[in-house]
This record gives structure tokens, C-alpha cells and sequence, in this order.
């Protein structure tokens, strides 16, 4: 079962393409959710807002038990991307889970009317993904065993890791699922993905 972390931002739109896909899901808002779930998406949003209720909750200590011990995959859009890294730049004691070896710059493109969409080569993906941009965080570093598959000009905007990913667009803001069912198949994968 694929979780969706509801504490706040666009968990709602992840859920609607689960659901289309057939995929189950759940609502996670405390730790106890976890329970189950083998999956975890955390969403758009504020980082920072994210961040605290994510530790509040719970959601933040069970998240990083169950992904260090390697039944629980991860994958961060946006405000759940900057919450996966070990690094924010700037903002050293903004709550996050940071298990993922990579740096990020909030908001590094500007602020929501320099948010824009283009069409972006997905090393896998027989065609162009159509991604949107909003008030998107820049990967500045990325760590060993995290791979780029996706750059935006020079920037990483699609990393992944054996049983983690991170994008810094909003694949359930479009009509094409199939970021959702990359997830879904790292999620399903009984041996870890090798990136090195």
C-alpha cells in the first residue's frame, strides 16, 4: 500500500492518481499510519510546515526507522523533496527527515508567478514529460548512491536512490501517471535498485 503524507500541501491531487491507477493508498497523518504502508509520497507544500507536523506527529521518527531498515520507500516532490535531504541550504535547523545524501536551495527559482512548465527528457521515459514548476527548490548537491535521471538546463530535478526519489515538480498537478508508476515499481521491488 502507497501512504500519502497529509499534514499539509498537495497530498489530495497524489491520491487522485493513485486511485485512477488502481493503486491502494492511505492517508498518513501519524506515525501509527505508517503501519502497512510500504510506500510513503510526501507532497507539495510548505517545508517547513511540513517538517514540524511531520516530527509533531511522529510521522518523522517511525518514517526514518522503517526507510533505514529498508521497508519503507520514499518520495518527496518539491516541499517533500527539501524534507528527504540531509542538507537545506540556509536553514540548518529546518525539521526534515534528511536521509538522502544531497543538498537543495529552497524556492531557487523564484517566487509563484516565476513558476513555469516544460517539457523534460526522463532518462527511461520513451517520451518527454510534461512538468510543472512551482516555487521549485534546486538540487544543488547529490550524494553518492543517489542518481540523476532528469535536469532541468544544468539543475537535477529527478534523483533517485535504491529504495528513495526525489523531483522537484509536481507530476500530479499533470494527467500523465507515469512518475507515479515509477514509484509504485521501486515500491514493488523486492531487491533494492543498484545506482551506483
Amino acid at each position: 500500500m502507497i501512504g500519502v503524507l497529509a499534514v499539509q500541501g498537495d497530498f489530495r491531487e497524489h491520491e487522485l492518481v493513485f486511485q485512477r491507477m488502481g493503486v491502494p493508498i492511505r492517508r498518513v497523518r501519524r506515525a501509527g499510519d505508517l503501519a502497512g504502508v510500504s510506500g510513503l509520497v510526501i507532497p507539495g507544500g510548505e517545508s517547513t510546515t511540513i517538517g514540524k507536523l511531520a516530527r509533531e506527529y511522529g510521522v518523522e521518527e517511525e518514517a526514518r526507522r522503517r526507510y533505514q531498515e529498508g521497508t519503507l520507500a520514499l518520495w518527496g516532490t518539491c516541499a517533500g523533496a527539501i524534507w528527504l535531504a540531509q542538507e537545506i541550504e540556509g536553514y540548518p535547523d529546518q525539521p526534515r527527515l534528511g536521509v538522502l545524501d544531497m543538498s537543495v536551495a529552497r524556492n531557487a527559482y523564484g517566487r509563484q508567478v516565476e513558476s513555469f512548465e516544460t517539457e523534460l527528457a526522463i532518462d527511461g521515459f520513451e517520451r518527454p514529460f510534461h512538468a510543472v514548476f512551482i516555487r521549485a527548490p534546486v538540487i544543488t548537491r547529490v550524494g553518492e548512491g543517489m542518481r540523476v535521471i532528469a535536469r532541468y538546463r544544468e539543475d537535477p530535478v529527478f534523483v533517485i536512490g535504491e529504495r528513495a526519489m526525489v523531483t522537484t515538480f509536481h507530476p500530479e498537478l499533470t494527467s500523465d501517471p507515469r512518475v507515479h508508476r515509477f514509484f509504485t515499481d521501486l515500491v514493488e521491488r523486492e531487491v533494492p535498485l543498484k545506482v551506483g
